[in-house]
């Protein structure tokens, strides 16, 4: 029997880690997710993705958002002018990381979407990478 190929649609995925306090790390760890709203960036963040927006779109779901728990380690250089830490030490930084699927024909809309979350974003260089992907549907 012959299998029948897979149906796709291309999409972007945008990738975000956003700092958090270690208890709100811990918090999330443990399940409870009302500590998101005590963070300015993610909280932020996440407001701008639930607007009427590409982001997070999957066609009869909306605002999808993939949060993982993570941390950031980095020594900002000399001329660095960090938010977190002082230049030429390591510093560590509690992380929520979240994975937004976008359409990739609504690149323009979702274009001025980004903008705004980089600049909700608290870093000095955000690590924010957006990629190609094809998305598997039914």
């Amino acid at each position: 029997m012959p299998i029948a190929p897979l149906r796709t649609r291309p999409v972007e995925i945008l990738t975000l880690h956003v700092p958090v306090a270690a208890e709100t790390l811990r918090s999330l760890a443990t399940g409870d997710h009302a500590c998101i709203d005590g963070e300015p960036a993610l909280s932020a963040i996440l407001a701008i993705v639930r607007e009427a927006n590409p982001l997070g779109d999957f066609g009869v779901y909306r605002s999808v958002v993939e949060l993982g728990l993570g941390w950031e380690l980095f020594t900002p250089a000399g001329s660095a002018r960090p938010t977190l830490g002082v230049a030429d030490t390591e510093s560590r930084s509690p992380t929520v990381i979240l994975r937004i699927h976008l359409p990739a024909e609504d690149r323009a809309l979702a274009d001025a979407a980004i903008t705004r979350i980089l600049a909700a974003h608290p870093w000095e260089t955000p690590v924010i990478e957006r990629s190609t992907a094809d998305l598997l549907i039914r």
